[in-house]
């Protein structure tokens, strides 16, 4: 039983010692989570992440919101950018700290939010991230 521990502790510690929440031009990021706060109330939103240059990244969000009275604002579509703090700050590896901005749609209407996200990685391929903002959410986060 000692040994299994042991090999189950080396394994854990080896995948987490590859994980890597940013690495610059050419990154990739797909974003699951549930809203639980923010401009429209509870919900469920996506998102996808590209990495153009060292510190900054482009992407694309769509969410699906339950929790605001206005019918007319149950669906976003919007493009995000945001600036990259891992290098900046010296983090670890696994984390990324990053502000950023959104710009789109929000069921008929125009949209501009902000946010503050923070994602750690805790394998190669999966980690964890909240955002603080207009569409701040809760979720999963996967390299791709």
């Amino acid at each position: 039983m000692k040994k299994f521990f042991i090999g189950a502790a080396l394994l854990v510690g080896s995948q987490m010692a590859f994980s890597q929440a940013w690495s610059g031009k050419g990154d990739q990021k797909a974003q699951a989570a549930l809203n639980i706060y923010g401009s429209e109330g509870l919900g469920i939103k996506g998102s996808y992440d590209y990495g153009v240059a060292d510190a900054i990244s482009v992407g694309a969000g769509v969410g699906f919101f339950f929790g605001d009275k206005n019918e007319n604002s149950d669906l976003t579509i919007h493009g995000r950018a945001n600036y990259h703090l891992q290098d900046a700050l010296n983090l670890d590896d696994r984390m990324d700290i990053y502000p950023g901005i959104t710009m789109g749609i929000v069921g008929n209407s125009f949209d501009f939010g902000a946010h503050v996200g923070f994602r750690y990685f805790f394998t190669e391929k999966f980690g964890a991230f909240v955002e603080i903002g207009n569409r701040g959410g809760l979720g999963v986060s996967i390299n791709l």
